[in-house]
């Protein structure tokens, strides 16, 4: 923001005290007037490079993305490496064996019996395909009998195994993961479920089938957040979401052995919610106003936020720019020891010692950004210097990383189903996402098979019993 030049004390005597009020009134409605053009300026200028954004909002004209130095190899596997190939089915696992003989030799031409085996094994080659889907429709009679006593006519009950409606735990289960894994629109789960396996379904029998499934994963759901509320470290994060057009968010939390979706408003009440009341583990995640509701000992603030906020400093005019020029300098730094100590070029020790100077630098930035002549500056540098300590927890304790990745992965695939879904409609809708979210990316996690999970599950609702373990209780 340009600074407008003092009146000459010269001028100013000579002129009215009515004149100068009215000067003095101008040239504050003029600063105030230019500090808000370059506060728009710089909301204008926002991309997922020097915000919170995701790359998705950002505009045509946004900077792109710094692209790698070219290595100069050709695309594809590189002469040399070790090739990757699929594994053979043992013989009892395949379905069909066809055994083929040469007729003659390609030399002499002489004509060769089948008795005449070569000491090597045959070559094998195994040919995977699918078969035509055909659905398995089992009719259900429930005959009536007349009683010869009271003439009352008796219908046979339905078993508890048999499922109230028209389908199955198989085609509950693959409805539920076409739409919330696979993120398929309802009409096209329709168009999948009626060209691939001859199933008729409606538009409305999807969402009925979506409710089906969610009750069934309540259970396997609860156990994630039971298993969650004793992880030792978990990541967090948040995202849009809506729900019949109101304003919710979608929470996730992430730990080595599972990963909880839940959507809510955004707010401590809801982290408390995600967690367990009494979770006493670490947590990496960005600085929304909420996490200051966990004690600073217990965080790892995300640094590749910060790098992003100090590349939007680094934008502006005037002391402001050169400031977020040398914290970045500083952050590039922090991230090249790091993937030095991750790439175990460096031990633990090496690294610390190696962010010492680093950590002096940046926390002179911070309180240099106090007297800067920005407001948003200021305030952001009072706010890290207020978590100061969880911006080093990665240096002292195992696992923990720099970063929030963890979390921002795991919410994608949402962020792609909220795209093109809009959001839920309703309170199922709402447990539905947070449910199939939660056991899908949960089962990638202990490398289990998500349909088959599904299926058990749904099989067990119906029937009446325990729902499956996701994983053993420790």
């Amino acid at each position: 923001m340009p600074e407008l030049p003092p009146l000459p004390d010269s001028i100013r005597a000579s002129l009215p005290a009515e004149v100068q009020a009215y000067i003095l009134a101008l040239q504050t409605a003029l600063e105030a007037a230019l500090k808000r053009i370059a506060e728009l300026e710089a909301r204008l200028g926002e991309n997922s490079q020097n915000s919170s954004r995701p790359p998705s909002s950002d505009p045509p004209g946004a900077p792109s993305r710094p692209r790698r130095t070219p290595s100069g190899r050709k695309c594809g596997a590189q002469a040399g490496h070790a090739r990757h190939e699929r594994e053979l089915l043992a013989v009892e696992a395949v379905d069909e064996v066809k055994e083929h003989h040469p007729s003659e030799c390609p030399d002499c031409h002489m004509l060769l019996a089948t008795d005449w085996l070569a000491s090597e094994p045959p070559l094998r080659q195994q040919v995977w395909d699918i078969p035509v889907v055909k659905p398995h429709v089992t009719e259900h009679r429930y005959h009536r009998l007349g009683c010869p006593v009271c003439e009352r006519v008796v219908t046979a009950e339905r078993p508890a195994a048999v499922p109230a409606g028209a389908f199955g735990p198989g085609v509950v289960a693959l409805v539920g993961l076409l739409r919330g894994r696979y993120r398929l629109s309802v009409r096209e789960v329709v168009a999948v479920m009626q060209d691939v396996f001859h199933v008729p379904i409606s538009p409305g029998s999807v969402i009925d089938v979506c409710r089906v499934l969610s009750a069934a994963l309540a259970a396997s759901h609860t156990q994630s957040q039971s298993m969650l509320s004793a992880a030792p470290q978990v990541n967090v994060d948040e995202t849009g979401w809506k729900e019949a057009g109101k304003r919710r968010w979608l929470w996730v939390a992430v730990s080595a052995m599972c990963t909880v979706f839940v959507v809510a408003t955004r707010s401590s009440k809801t982290l408390h919610t995600l967690l367990g009341e009494t979770y006493q583990g670490l947590v990496t995640s960005d600085r929304f106003r909420a996490y200051l509701a966990l004690p600073v000992g217990r965080r790892q603030v995300c640094w590749a936020h910060l790098k992003r906020n100090w590349q939007a400093f680094s934008e502006r005019d005037g002391p402001v720019g050169p400031w977020g020029l040398a914290a970045g300098e500083l952050i590039g730094q922090l991230f090249h020891h790091w993937h030095q100590f991750q790439a175990g070029d460096m031990d633990r020790m090496s690294l610390q010692a190696y962010m010492h100077p680093i950590q002096i630098e940046l926390r002179e930035l911070l309180e240099r950004g106090q007297t800067l002549p920005l407001d948003r500056a200021q305030a952001f540098s009072r706010d890290v210097l207020a978590v100061w300590p969880a911006l080093w927890t990665y240096l002292v304790v195992e696992n923990v990383e720099p970063t929030n990745n963890a979390a921002e992965r795991a919410l994608r695939p949402a962020v792609l189903w909220r795209k093109g879904c809009f959001g839920s409609q309703s309170e199922g809708g709402k447990e539905f996402v947070a449910r199939i979210l939660t056991v899908s990316a949960t089962c990638k996690q202990q490398q289990r098979h998500v349909l088959s999970f599904l299926t058990d599950t749904v099989q067990a609702h119906q029937a009446g019993q325990p729902a499956p373990l996701l994983f053993a209780t420790p």
